[in-house]
C-alpha cells in the first residue's frame, strides 16, 4: 500500500474532503492521511509516495522538509524547488515568450534598501530610474504590487505619477511591479490539475468573496473558452505546476492572463461553492492516485515544466521568438443568456495550444480603490 499525505495550514474543508475521496477511490492500494511530523533527518524519507503541499509558501520549515522528501523519492505536488524559484514577474515574461497576452509590466526596485546593504551595494542601478519611460510603457491607471507577493498585500491602484511616488515610498523593502490596468468585459478563474484537467469558472473579482462565482450571464463565446483552455494548459505545462489556478481578464475579446502563480489556490467550499469544490476535490484525489501509481522510490518523481526541460535541452520556448499580435475573439450572437453556474464551464481533456499573443495583465482594485470594470492586482 502507498500512502498519500496532505500538508496544510488553517484550511479544513479541502484537506478533509481530499483525504476522504482518496480513500474512497484508492481501495487497498492507496491511502491518504494528514501528515504528522515529529522529526526530519537529512536524506531520510517521510514514508509517503505523494505529498500534496498546501502551506509551505507560509512555513519555510515545511518547504525545506519537502525538498528533503523529494530527494528521497516522494512526488511532491507542487515541485518545491520550482515553487521556491518562481515569482510573478518571471511568469509574466514567460507568458510573453509563449505568446500569451499579459498586461504590460515593469519591475520596480524597493524604496528602502535591503538589510545589510548601503549605497555602494547599488553600483549598477541608475539614479534616478527612467520613470518617464516606465510610466509611458504601463500608462495610468496602473497597479503596483510585490513582484513575488500574494494575499492582496501591498497592492495599490495608482491614477498618476504623484500617487505612484507617494505609495512607493510606503512599500519599505518590497520589490514591486507596476502593471497596466486591464478594463475587462468578462473574467474567468480556472483550476488546472496535473497540467491536463481544467475547470473554467466565470468569476467576478469585484464582488464580496462569497459571491465572486455568482455570475448571471453566459460566456460570450465557445471560441473564447477554447482559447482560455489552451492558455491554461500551456502556462501550467511550461511552469510545471501540478495544482494551480489561472485568472483571465477579457478586454475587447482578448483574454489576458492576470494571475497564474497560485500553487496553493483557494479551494474552500465557502468561497468556491459546492460544484467547484466537488470538482477540485475529485480531480485532486484522482491525480494524486495517478502520481502514486507511477512513483518509484529512490528517484526523482517531481514534475519539471517545459521551461526547465527546454533550457536543459538547449531548445527555444515553443519556437516563439516574438509574440504575435493578439487577435480578439468575436462574441457569438445568441438569444437572451440565462444565468449559468460557473461550475458548468469545464473542459477536462488537454488541447494542443495554439499561440495567440500580446502583452498585458490584471484587473481589480487594491487597497482603497472603489470597484470598477477593471482587473489588476492579484495575489500569488
Amino acid at each position: 500500500m502507498k500512502k498519500i499525505g496532505i500538508l496544510f495550514g488553517q484550511e479544513r474543508s479541502f484537506p478533509e474532503a481530499f483525504v476522504k475521496r482518496v480513500n474512497e477511490l484508492g481501495g487497498k492500494d492507496f491511502q491518504a492521511e494528514y501528515i504528522n511530523i515529529d522529526k526530519v533527518f537529512q536524506a531520510e524519507p517521510l514514508d509517503y509516495a505523494v505529498i500534496i503541499d498546501r502551506i509551505s509558501q507560509d512555513v519555510p520549515f515545511y518547504r525545506a522538509l519537502l525538498k528533503n522528501a523529494a530527494i528521497t523519492g516522494t512526488a511532491v505536488i507542487n515541485n518545491p524547488f520550482w515553487w521556491s524559484a518562481d515569482e510573478k514577474f518571471f511568469n509574466n515574461a514567460l507568458a510573453v515568450k509563449l505568446g500569451i497576452p499579459v498586461p504590460k509590466t515593469a519591475l520596480i526596485p524597493s524604496h528602502a534598501r535591503p538589510d545589510d546593504t548601503n549605497e555602494n551595494s547599488f553600483s549598477n542601478l541608475a539614479f534616478p530610474f527612467d520613470w518617464d519611460n516606465i510610466f509611458e510603457y504601463t500608462g495610468f491607471p496602473a497597479y503596483m504590487k510585490p513582484f513575488d507577493g500574494g494575499g492582496w498585500k501591498e497592492v495599490y491602484k495608482l491614477n498618476d505619477r504623484e500617487e505612484f511616488f507617494d505609495k512607493h515610498s510606503q512599500t519599505h523593502q518590497y520589490v514591486m511591479m507596476l502593471q497596466e490596468e486591464i478594463e475587462f468585459d468578462e473574467y474567468f478563474r480556472c483550476y488546472c490539475i496535473g497540467g491536463k484537467y481544467v475547470r473554467i469558472m466565470q468569476y467576478e473579482p469585484r464582488n464580496p468573496s462569497h459571491l465572486r462565482y455568482a455570475v448571471d450571464h453566459k460566456p460570450s463565446s465557445e471560441k473564447l473558452l477554447k482559447t482560455i483552455h489552451e492558455y491554461v494548459i500551456k502556462l501550467n505545462q511550461y511552469l510545471g505546476y501540478d495544482f494551480n489556478t489561472v485568472e483571465f481578464a477579457v478586454r475587447d475579446g482578448i483574454p489576458y492572463a492576470i494571475d497564474f502563480c497560485n500553487p496553493a489556490p483557494d479551494a474552500d467550499i465557502a468561497s468556491v461553492g459546492q460544484e467547484n469544490f466537488d470538482w477540485v476535490v475529485d480531480h485532486a484525489a484522482k491525480y494524486a492516485i495517478e502520481r502514486a501509481k507511477t512513483q518509484v522510490d529512490g528517484q526523482d518523481n517531481l514534475t519539471w515544466g517545459e521551461y526547465v526541460k527546454s533550457a536543459i535541452a538547449g531548445k527555444p520556448l515553443a519556437g516563439v521568438s516574438k509574440p504575435a499580435k493578439a487577435v480578439p475573439v468575436k462574441a457569438e450572437s445568441s438569444a437572451k443568456p440565462k444565468a449559468t453556474s460557473s461550475a458548468k464551464l469545464k473542459v477536462e481533456s488537454p488541447v494542443k495550444p495554439k499561440v495567440t499573443p500580446k502583452s498585458a495583465e490584471p484587473v481589480k482594485k487594491a487597497k482603497t480603490a472603489a470597484p470598477g470594470k477593471t482587473a489588476a492586482a492579484k495575489k500569488k
